[in-house]
């Protein structure tokens, strides 16, 4: 059966179409509200626009839409505007390493023209490889304050070990050296006419920043540098490193850059640093200009003229001559400098021991970590969408502008994606031009952009100027639609100006007995509302129906998911209406009819505790069962205590029922040798009377019912040997007893030897005489009376 025209279009015109496009969701609104060729393509990569002049729709708006429903619509392909990117690769130069002279080639290609497509990502691929021999240009700038004495000696040492580190990694190396104390200015530096000759023992006047040895491949020299170089001194903590890297970036001649060579800097030193305004402390107002100031002898010639550089123009700096920078710093300073690193692209920071003694391989361990990774960033993008992805030797890809643990010779593929988000009013701004580049390498991959923002048929030689198409030449053909004239409205400019307060026309556009035209949401043109915008921020949202009654966005939104309608999965607003698709209802299409969502684990609908009501179980309130599927019972004893009694009787023969009783109400207990929890499994443990530990698991079969699993062995405590209790209680009364006994015969023995050798000391020192014994009493005894006493 064939179907008719009419047919087709009447179910088209009730199909919202859609188009998901990674993350975005485009639909015919986005499209429809654009009135010119270019304006409609550019809109989205989704929109097209339909050329053909018998293209039959209530709207001129409706030209724009999405492909698809524009043939559905009956817009043939050739009629259909809808372009595409065209690009051309102008310069690729095969990968190369640096021999004979002949820069080495690490990026691939080196330019590209695309005639792109706006809000259409352009996606193309660039490769990467290390090149063997790169040039390297390493700068070792470094902090001659006094505190750094001890570390200019270690440096110098080292320097020869470094050069032939470097060497070995690469053999096109040079090494440079500079040193900076601070600004020659109080309260930087003591202006005592003695402190400035000699701020310390040993020192020489303090300086901002000197070139001490300009890029050479003699690291001999370097040590030579490095041991000549003199200390200064300052006053305060922070020093003037941000003048020293400037000006080491700035004097590319002085310095000795190369060009095409990877450039590193290594920052040596064990304080903090002045910034833009720090200045001003000593009366310096004058911004840095970021330009070369050094005289013959190296010397920064504007320190006390000019403040010191802002965080924002080292960045820039660094960014712009593509220096990696190395902060070699000391334990207390790693923080500050680590937070540095975050704002100065392909920069690192690495502690430095207390004498510098590991200079070296800090440098080669960051070298390394910066020479092994490449990380692609851009120049010029601005108001232009550049992503990068990568596999980085995996099989996903992954979102990612940078790839670590590269080997010389490994080839790293990077895919593009380019978008330009508008189209700039101005013509001639319409051509492009930005780069993409590794960090810290000079190669770039130019990209020369040609913004497609007009249609062919939008030119001027195809324009039909006052064409017999637009009602009496009342309007300009262009693209398949007529571009009216002044005062002249309609698909085909049919309506004059003066038809808008004509009577018969504003009644065509009043619904019912109202007496407002379209219902204050639309314009009345030529008999027929055109309606507004609904405003805000949603320009293409707009009022429908035939007098703009109704508003197809002031639907209910479902609350489990927020969306209009529960989402174009579930329905769509119709006049302030949800109209539902199969398998929802509700006034926000929230609800599910099928009631899977409340099916408990036994497979009842809300475990049979309740009721499902979109979707969503209502517990009984007088039933113990709560949760989204009515299943947790905290009131409810539980399963496990359900059938503790039945296991202990059938399993154990004990426990509170036994018999008859037993065998008539644990009919679901099966005895196994190990009872083991699993996804639908719940595992019970208890202590009988005996303290031995039974186990059981339960799990509800197909029909809702408990079976129960019960391990056939209990777990018993281990029998007291009570013999054994009652001879260690013995053995160790006895043991004490015997070393009380033992002391106490210690200590008797003690006291009778000192007793002994007291008696010993007495005899042998008598303090009476010898010939009488001082114990003698006699036998006879005298008495005197007192009456008598001296009477005869």
């Amino acid at each position: 059966m064939k179907s008719t025209p009419s047919l087709i279009n009447l179910i088209t015109a009730c199909l919202v179409v859609v188009v998901v496009t990674g993350q975005q969701t485009v639909d015919s609104s986005t499209c429809n509200v654009h009135q010119s060729c270019g304006a409609c393509f550019t809109a989205a990569a989704e929109c097209a626009w339909c050329r053909q002049a018998d293209f039959d729709q209530k709207d001129a708006n409706e030209r724009c839409d999405i492909k698809e429903k524009l043939l559905a619509n009956g817009c043939k392909e050739k009629n259909i505007v809808h372009p595409d990117h065209n690009s051309q690769i102008t310069q690729n130069e095969g990968f190369r390493n640096q021999e004979g002279g002949v820069s080495a080639v690490q990026l691939s290609p080196q330019e590209i023209r695309i005639k792109i497509r706006p809000n259409k990502p352009f996606k193309f691929e660039t490769h990467f490889r290390l090149a063997e021999n790169y040039p390297v240009d390493l700068y070792y700038l470094m902090d001659l304050s006094n505190s750094m004495a001890d570390d200019k000696e270690k440096i110098a040492a080292l320097g020869n070990l470094l050069a032939e580190r470097m060497k070995s990694i690469t053999k096109n190396f040079r090494l440079g050296f500079g040193s900076f104390v601070d600004k020659r200015v109080m309260p930087y530096v003591n202006e005592l006419p003695s402190k400035l000759r000699s701020p310390c023992a040993g020192c020489v006047p303090p300086y901002g920043f000197k070139n001490q040895l300009s890029l050479n491949p003699d690291s001999s020299m370097f040590e030579r540098r490095v041991r000549a170089a003199r200390v200064s001194g300052n006053l305060d903590a922070p020093e003037g490193g941000f003048d020293a890297i400037m000006q080491a970036i700035a004097c590319k001649n002085q310095i000795g850059w190369r060009e095409g060579s990877r450039k590193m800097m290594v920052f040596s030193t064990d304080s903090g640093f002045h910034t833009a305004g720090d200045g001003k402390l000593g009366g310096i107002v004058k911004p840095n200009d970021g330009q070369c100031h050094l005289d013959n002898q190296g010397v920064y010639t504007e320190s006390i003229h000019q403040d010191y550089p802002s965080i924002s123009q080292i960045s820039s700096k660094v960014m712009e001559d593509n220096v990696n920078m190395i902060f070699a710093v000391t334990t207390d300073q790693v923080k500050i400098y680590s937070d540095l690193t975050k704002f100065i692209e392909g920069s690192t920071a690495g502690e430095l021991a207390n004498d510098s003694s590991n200079v070296v391989e800090l440098v080669q361990d960051n070298y390394n970590k910066i020479s092994s990774k490449v990380q692609l960033s851009t120049e010029g993008a601005e108001d232009i969408e550049v992503k990068f992805y990568s596999r980085c030797f995996g099989s996903e890809l992954k979102e990612t502008d940078e790839c670590a643990g590269l080997k010389v010779g490994t080839n790293v593929t990077f895919e593009v994606s380019v978008n330009v988000k508008k189209c700039p009013e101005d013509p001639r701004k319409r051509q492009r031009m930005f780069s993409i580049y590794p960090v810290g390498l000079t190669e770039r991959l130019q990209l020369k952009l040609d913004l497609n923002c007009e249609c062919g048929c939008e030119a001027s030689n195809k324009k039909k100027l006052n064409s017999p198409l637009c009602t009496d030449g009342n309007g300009t053909y262009v693209c398949g639609r007529c571009d009216c004239n002044e005062n002249r409205y309609g698909k085909f400019c049919e309506c004059s100006g003066s038809d808008l307060a004509s009577a018969d026309f504003e009644a065509t556009c009043r619904m019912g007995n109202s007496t407002t035209n379209c219902e204050n949401r639309g314009r009345c043109e030529c008999g027929v509302c055109k309606c507004f915008s609904r405003g805000g921020l949603t320009p293409n949202m707009k009022y429908s129906g035939k007098y703009c009654e109704c508003d197809d966005y002031s639907c209910n939104y479902a609350e489990d998911n927020g969306l209009l309608c529960g989402g174009p999965t579930r329905g769509k607003c119709e006049c302030g209406t949800c109209k539902c698709l199969e398998g929802f209802n509700g006034t926000a299409c929230q609800c599910p009819i099928s009631q899977e969502s409340c099916r408990a684990k036994n497979g009842k609908i809300c475990n049979g505790a309740g009721v499902c009501d979109c979707g969503v179980c209502k517990c009984e309130a007088t039933s113990l069962y709560s949760g989204p599927t009515c299943e947790d019972c905290p009131a409810c004893p539980g399963k496990c205590e359900q059938s503790k009694a039945c296991v202990q009787c059938i399993g154990f023969g004990t426990g509170p029922i036994s018999g008859k009783e037993c065998k008539q109400n644990c009919t679901n207990i099966e005895m196994v040798d190990k009872a083991q929890a699993s996804e639908n499994q719940k595992i019970c443990q208890y202590v009988d009377d005996d303290d031995c530990t039974f186990y059981f698991t339960y799990e509800y079969d197909e029909f809702g019912n408990v079976q129960v699993k019960a391990q056939r062995t209990k777990k018993c405590p281990e029998a007291v040997n009570v013999l054994a209790i009652v001879l260690g209680v013995i053995g160790g009364i006895v043991a004490i007893g015997l070393v009380l006994l033992l002391i106490w015969r210690l200590l008797a023995t003690l006291h009778d030897r000192r007793e002994c050798a007291k008696l010993q000391n007495d005899g042998a020192n008598p303090k009476w005489d010898a010939g009488e014994n001082p114990i003698f009493v006699q036998a006879t005894s005298t008495f005197n009376n007192p009456t008598y006493a001296g009477k005869k």
